[in-house]
């Protein structure tokens, strides 16, 4: 008989999951209080860049897949998977609220047996110091009448090379039992699962992943500019670096780090921290590094404009990374704001974003014609989407700022990072 998995909150994370768990024989129940998803679903629209409209009509029109705003959908579930978000209160506090009203809302319809497994990214702690109080204050014990476990999701949207079910699946319980459960679902949907401990050890490693992230990509910003004033081409050095055989791993320069876990999660790590009265300094300075970034880059578009006034300036790219839609965290956001608030004319061209709202302006993003191009004074690649045209870009503008190495040909209009 095939297990039923109800996945809570079906945004980047938790849709391809209940998708994943779908293609794996599972009966499959998707619960989300947003309405416009609800809608999406029932038209058979996808919100995400990684499924197409297709999938979604596959997904919906089948028996084994249903969605639901209520979480009277729970009952009969084997397992409960949370994907709600954890962002941060005032970009420095863990905003627990989502995954607190997910959990008080599933509390009267839980049922004995049931495993409830979160992904959400989260300080260590969270599911044994936060889950476990809530879930037993509804009369089960942990273990014993009802199982909890913590598996943090891995998903890089965007990403060709590497599917959800083919990167390999950190999972943890809160105790053996709980484990053995967590194991026995998503045995059936991961190819390799990878068991710890505790799910403190499973909520330290996503941190442990993106912190390490931060730190490299803030070091590697750092080392751009110090490349720049000695004039020096970084891209040239990391690529001959990189020859090395051992010791040293590439990262690359750009705008600044964005999206929902690079630059969110350390901060958790960091609050977490502080409250045992310990310092992070490589988690500050990293923080420090990285929130400049933005200044940086229209510090070097001021250079390109000499003391041009009201430029015009076109942004090419509004998404945290390429080709996804999905804004959040994008440094993209505070260098357009910053540069509106310079009083210099800027537009956007973003093939997966096709309006937004900067300062209360609803912008649209621009057709890339050879006339349009050529009207801007200087042109910054902020995000290395694949379906650009860079050859119209350099054929017809005056001046581009790369900050992504889209063009490894030297041409006189291209600047690099």
């Amino acid at each position: 008989m095939a297990f039923t998995v109800a996945v809570i909150g079906l945004g980047y994370v938790g849709l391809p999951l209940a998708t994943l768990f779908h293609e794996n024989d599972f009966n499959v129940i998707g619960i989300d209080v947003d309405l416009n998803k609800m809608e999406s679903l029932k038209k058979g629209i996808s919100y995400l860049s990684d499924i197409t409209d297709a999938d979604i009509l596959q997904l919906t029109s089948s028996e084994k897949f249903s969605y639901s705003d209520s979480f009277q959908a729970l009952v009969g579930a084997d397992a409960i998977v949370l994907c709600v978000p954890t962002p941060l209160r005032n970009h420095q506090y863990p905003d627990l609220s989502y995954l607190e009203s997910a959990v008080k809302g599933m509390l009267p319809h839980l049922q004995r047996d049931q495993l409830i497994v979160l992904e959400s990214s989260t300080f260590p702690g969270t599911t044994e110091e936060v889950l476990v109080p809530l879930v037993e204050s509804s009369g089960f014990i942990v273990g014993k009448d009802i199982f909890l476990g913590y598996s943090p999701e891995r998903i890089d949207p965007g990403n060709k090379d590497y599917s959800l079910e083919n990167i390999p699946k950190v999972i943890s319980g809160v105790t053996k039992k709980c484990l053995q459960k967590t194991e026995l679902i998503y045995s059936k949907a991961f190819r390799k699962l990878v068991p710890v401990g505790s799910p403190r050890s499973a909520e330290m490693t996503k941190i442990l992943e993106n912190t390490q992230r931060l730190i490299n990509i803030s070091f590697i910003n750092e080392m751009s500019q110090l490349c720049h004033q000695l004039d020096i081409d970084i891209w040239e050095v990391i690529q001959a670096a990189s020859t090395k055989p051992y010791g040293f791993t590439p990262y690359f320069p750009g705008p600044g780090i964005g999206g929902h876990c690079i630059p969110v999660d350390p901060l958790y790590l960091k609050w977490k921290a502080n409250l045992l009265s310990l310092e992070t300094p490589f988690i500050d300075l990293a923080k420090k590094v990285n929130d400049n970034q933005p200044n940086y880059i229209i510090s070097r578009t001021t250079s390109i404009l000499k003391d041009k006034e009201h430029p015009n300036i076109l942004l090419v790219g509004l998404t945290y990374k390429k080709d996804v839609n999905d804004v959040r965290e994008s440094v993209s956001i505070p260098i357009f704001e910053k540069m509106i608030e310079k009083g210099w004319d800027v537009q956007y061209t973003d093939p997966f974003i096709k309006e937004y709202v900067v300062k209360g302006k609803k912008y649209q993003s621009i057709n890339m014609t050879e006339e349009k191009i050529s009207e801007f004074d200087v042109i910054l690649i902020l995000t290395d989407h694949s379906m650009m045209n860079y050859d119209d870009l350099i054929q017809h503008s005056k001046q581009i700022l790369d900050t992504r190495n889209c063009i490894k040909e030297t041409y006189k209009n291209v600047i690099r990072l």
